[in-house]
């Protein structure tokens, strides 16, 4: 099924994202954690891109492949192109067709200051137009409601984010925050700019104090007072940081279900416990 399909079933859509094994992982961890959060019925689950640092035979498009065939749950493969040539992306296509796989989420990627970048995509609208020219795929393209670290203000980021949706991006995921007031900001502006595709809240639960300094330096998300507050009281306790990180996205997205956002799209970070407890916490509330 293509992702835009999903959409048109008028309820909140409920995703999921994980990532492949590391180079030394095992592909048991996989398993266990598609069994457990496949138990949860997500309506898709988004695999981020495994490259050279994967476990071998355990790319992204293979893991895409066994969400589908063998656990009956629609998925989206993520992929990267500033480090692709057009002859990588023309081979990945295939292999895309190879696995059955429908959706792809287009990034650029990340750039390496000690690896030069390829010339030939330098931006995510780039690598959708090349690739709906050559295929049927279903794409869906990244958002970022307080602006790309890269863009010199949120209106500059929005106007590359409408030529990433004209290009073809049909769904958007936007990256992780905390301050939902800044989500509706950004919807406001979205919209006010003709972005009218669905557009998914990403949530990270942050359940430990690392967690949150290493995913704040990488996007840099804002902390409103009461996160602040709580990172303060908990941030030496383990086990009371993962529950108020648990309790602190569960009212996140009641509050976004409440102001009838387009879906919720969970960072789980491949841990089943913490997606569980979130999945049961507001349960009925995206059911509606």
């Amino acid at each position: 099924m293509k992702i835009r399909d999903i959409f048109k079933t008028g309820k909140t859509v409920f995703s999921f994202e994980i990532f492949p094994p590391k180079r030394n992982g095992s592909i048991d961890t996989v398993y266990s954690t598609l069994d457990e959060l496949t138990d949860l019925h997500p309506d898709f689950i988004s695999v981020t891109y495994g490259a050279g640092g994967s476990l071998p035979g355990c790319s992204t498009r293979e893991i895409v492949s066994i969400i589908k065939e063998k656990y009956h749950t629609e998925s989206i493969a993520h992929l990267t192109c500033v480090n692709s040539t057009k002859e990588d992306i023309d081979r990945i296509i295939k292999e895309f067709e190879q696995y059955g796989i429908e959706n792809v989420l287009a990034l650029r990627g990340d750039i390496n200051p000690d690896i030069p970048p390829k010339e030939d995509f330098k931006h995510a609208s780039e690598l959708i137009t090349y690739m709906k020219e050559r295929s049927s795929l279903c794409f869906s393209g990244a958002c970022y409601p307080e602006g790309h670290l890269e863009s010199a203000t949120l209106d500059e980021d929005i106007e590359n984010l409408k030529r990433k949706v004209d290009a073809g991006a049909e769904h958007l995921i936007s990256q992780l925050f905390f301050d939902n007031d800044c989500f509706y900001r950004f919807l406001e502006k979205v919209r006010a700019a003709g972005i009218n595709v669905p557009i998914e809240a990403g949530i990270m639960p942050c359940v430990n104090a690392k967690q949150i300094q290493r995913m704040v330096g990488l996007c840099g998300a804002s902390l409103p007072h009461k996160f602040t507050k709580m990172f303060a009281r908990f941030e030496n306790n383990p086990e009371a940081m993962r529950d108020a990180g648990i309790a602190y996205a569960n009212e996140q997205i009641i509050d976004l279900v409440s102001s009838g956002v387009d879906g919720i799209h969970l960072y789980t970070m491949n841990n089943p416990y913490v997606a569980r407890k979130i999945s049961e916490g507001v349960s009925s509330v995206i059911r509606i």
